[in-house]
């Protein structure tokens, strides 16, 4: 993980998101064709009602016409004929629908003509509707089976879709989460399927290409220019010795030196990034190195040494041993105490606890965007942090990956910077 990366909260995966989504659609499917064939088959019940009711009516008057009996099913003036049927105005046949329940009777279909003249007598017939009505909420039923089964069977098929989607756009991610961390060699290569996905990979693996070869001439042109600033530097240097001692001599001494450390760092960096360096590992006290490193920097700085519940000098024989470089580990360490000083406050501590080295200052704070991004070489941060080239955390930075170790900077609550060195163990 990036040594500054801020975690973020946890999202729903895109796997379950379209998983969800199928079975929301699948829902509706459902639900919309249900309807619609629960209202169809109701219009079509009634209306095979209406046509048997009309069909029984014709041949049970044509009955009472031939023989004065009524057909079977056929009544005249029935008590519960609907209203609309018992004065039809003229001698035609007519349908009512009849949604009343009366014992083995459910919603019915009634039809009726006068058998004569006007006051002559109705004929009626009544078609229920039961039976069918029956057969209609069996198909409710069964279609409401068949759709769990359906939302059943489409759920995992498109959660399995989902997942096989959701796992390249993870490599995807996984790739541009590397490049951002500063692995500009990683790729996610071809990917199956010609489609958004694959253009997206092939996308980021062109920029990784493209942020890779800028990167590499930046390098090479700061590798370049330290190494051709290194001659004249040191031809300066000699010539400031040759001044007659005096103000002006001290002055220009300290400005040449300060150039020579400037082209160093730079040149330190170079390497660094070229992956030219190699650690050269040691058996060494902890304590011990980090309070030399410390003195080396001629700043006023308290180094506390803490061990197994011991402070100071109760602690100085049994100091943590590890294994590293102990060059590099002095370099990491006096550039975050000159760092604390040149753009902190004092009271600078240094503490050593175990294999971990915290360097704390009591001044602003390092920068909200140094918290989010890491140091970046020739940007100090905010003003009030003061002025430098920003060299001085990059190359610890730097250091601690090569050494393996981790380097974590943030700030105190109570105020003042806060840089924690953990070494492997």
């Amino acid at each position: 993980m990036h040594p500054f990366h801020r975690l973020r909260p946890a999202r729903p995966s895109l796997r379950w998101k379209i998983a969800a989504l199928a079975a929301a659609t699948a829902c509706l499917v459902a639900v919309a064709v249900g309807v619609l064939v629960h209202v169809w088959t109701a219009q079509d019940v009634r209306q095979q009602a209406e046509a048997q009711a009309f069909n029984s009516v014709y041949s049970a008057m044509d009955v009472y016409r031939r023989t004065g009996t009524l057909a079977d099913g056929a009544e005249l003036d029935p008590a519960d004929l609907p209203a609309a049927l018992r004065h039809p105005a003229d001698g035609d046949r007519h349908t009512a629908y009849d949604e009343r329940v009366e014992g083995n009777l459910g919603p019915s279909v009634w039809a009726a003509q006068r058998t004569g003249g006007p006051g002559s007598r109705v004929l009626a017939v009544r078609v229920n509707m039961s039976p069918q009505l029956h057969t209609l909420r069996q198909l409710d039923m069964s279609m409401a089976v068949a759709s769990l089964v359906a939302l059943a069977a489409a759920v995992p098929l498109a959660a399995y879709g989902a997942g096989l989607l959701a796992r390249r756009l993870q490599r995807v991610s996984e790739t541009a989460g590397r490049i951002s961390a500063g692995d500009l060699d990683a790729r996610t290569g071809p990917t199956k399927g010609r489609d958004e996905v694959a253009d997206i990979a092939a996308t980021v693996d062109l920029m990784a290409d493209s942020l890779g070869r800028r990167l590499r001439t930046e390098r090479q042109f700061t590798a370049d220019v330290a190494h051709e600033l290194r001659t004249p530097v040191g031809g300066l240097l000699a010539a400031v010795d040759l001044l007659p001692p005096g103000e002006t001599e001290d002055l220009l001494r300290a400005r040449v030196r300060d150039l020579r450390g400037l082209v160093e760092d730079l040149l330190e960096i170079s390497r660094l990034d070229a992956g030219a360096e190699q650690p050269v590992r040691a058996h060494v006290p902890l304590g011990a190195v980090v309070s030399e490193a410390v003195v080396r920097t001629g700043l006023d700085t308290e180094v506390t040494v803490t061990v197994a519940g011991t402070r100071g000098a109760e602690a100085a024989g049994s100091v943590e041993t590890v294994e590293t470089d102990p060059r590099r580990l002095e370099r990491i360490v006096s550039n975050l105490v000159v760092n604390a000083h040149r753009h902190g406050d004092t009271p600078v501590q240094v503490t050593v606890e175990g294999r971990t080295v915290v360097v704390r200052d009591h001044g602003p704070g390092f920068p909200a965007d140094l918290l989010l991004h890491g140091p970046r070489r020739f940007h100090t941060g905010a003003a009030e942090r003061g002025s430098g080239h920003g060299l001085g955390l990059t190359i610890a930075l730097g250091q601690a990956r090569l050494l393996g170790a981790e380097l974590r900077l943030d700030n105190a609550p109570d105020g003042g910077a806060v840089a924690t060195l953990r070494l492997p163990v």
